[in-house]
């Protein structure tokens, strides 16, 4: 292994929303900082659904604005329908929420992190982390290189030792399209670490062109909705989400086909980290509900790919497929990305200070 001759007072592991937004602030109070990730292509990426915000999560934005961070920025100017909702009820409950274009989020993120003052970016897989007398020192790449450190923060997402499972299948992954990472479970084991499984999942995207809009119900965006107060960024043209139901041909299918999901069938042994439950859970936990609806989300200006928001799925892509094409103005949809579940590894929270240092490991 090779050391890199510069040392940094802070290292992050992982490019994404926590990720960028650590090694920003870190690098704003003054510290040297390195953001390391597997792929500089992907930071910022949008994994899952395309939006900020939204109930419970919207104010978290404008907390992270009012600190100095970017998130709320980003989304402002790279979104291309913005909501309030809750509108009619109290301040307290009210949620922006905005639809980000997806590929245009990611790429403003990365510019703004590579004009970010005392903050670097490189490309590199952590394989493990470097201790010295129960001190962290650094993080050791797959790539053959030794990046030094005072502190390093662990921002891995669904990345360590992820596993992808559509149906009977499954397969490694940090999600769909990008490996996992696979060293840096075993190198936290080592030093004593406690870990766990969470589960999450996501939905199919499918080609704009083969949904019949006609037999779904238009949602315009409202107008006025921010989520930083610092000077306005300029806007994306704006455009409209649509709704949709499932049917009982719907819940059918999925009863029919409990048996071919990992979920139910037992693979699955994670727990997810909040609730959002799989339209196979809707199905089976509120029997008596004849649909569920459902939102379909652009996911860019710049391509025809639809996020089905509301039916997150681990069951088998034939049985998806069937599922899709029993949804309202989905009878002729395409299917261009199947759903997925995945498990990954997390480290147990009891593990760390109120500092959100680990108490095992100094740093």
């Amino acid at each position: 292994m090779w050391n890199y001759p510069e040392e940094y007072d802070v290292l992050v592991i992982g490019a994404g929303h926590a990720g960028c937004e650590a090694a920003h602030a870190a690098a704003r109070m003054g510290a040297k900082t390195l953001l390391l990730t597997m792929n500089l292509d992907t930071i910022g990426k949008m994994s899952c659904n395309p939006s900020i915000g939204g109930t419970a999560k919207g104010h978290i934005v404008r907390e992270i604005d009012a600190l100095g961070g970017l998130m709320g920025k980003v989304a402002d100017r790279n979104s291309i329908q913005f909501r309030m909702l809750n509108a009619s009820k109290g301040p307290a409950v009210r949620s922006p929420r905005s639809q980000a274009d997806k590929a245009a989020y990611a790429l403003d993120m990365k510019f703004r992190l590579e004009q970010t003052k005392n903050l670097d970016i490189k490309q590199g897989t952590a394989e493990s982390l470097i201790v010295e007398g129960q001190k962290i020192v650094g993080v050791a790449t797959q790539e053959g290189v030794n990046y030094l450190a005072k502190t390093v923060v662990l921002s891995s997402g669904t990345f360590m030792r992820g596993l992808l499972h559509i149906g009977q299948t499954h397969f490694s992954g940090g999600r769909g399209g990008d490996k996992a990472a696979t060293g840096l479970s075993p190198s936290l084991e080592a030093l004593g670490f406690e870990l766990g499984r969470l589960k999450t999942g996501t939905p199919p995207r499918i080609n704009r062109r083969s949904i019949d809009f006609s037999r779904c119900e238009e949602q315009p965006g409202d107008e006025g909705v921010v989520f930083s107060y610092d000077e306005p960024e300029e806007r994306m043209p704006q455009v409209s989400c649509y709704i949709t139901h499932t049917t009982p041909e719907t819940h059918e299918v999925i009863r029919k086909n409990l048996h071919r999901s990992p979920l139910y069938g037992g693979t699955i042994k994670g727990v997810g980290p909040r609730y959002c439950p799989s339209i196979e859970d809707k199905v089976v936990r509120f029997a008596d509900k004849e649909r569920h609806q459902i939102f379909l989300e652009p996911e860019g200006l710049t391509t025809q790919e639809v996020y089905v928001n509301g039916i997150s799925s681990s069951l088998p892509f034939d049985v998806q497929l069937e599922m899709i094409h029993s949804i309202v103005g989905l009878e002729k949809a395409e299917v261009m990305r199947p759903a997925y579940a995945i498990e990954y590894d997390y480290v147990k929270s009891d593990q760390i200070t109120l500092s959100l240092e680990t108490k095992k490991v100094e740093g």
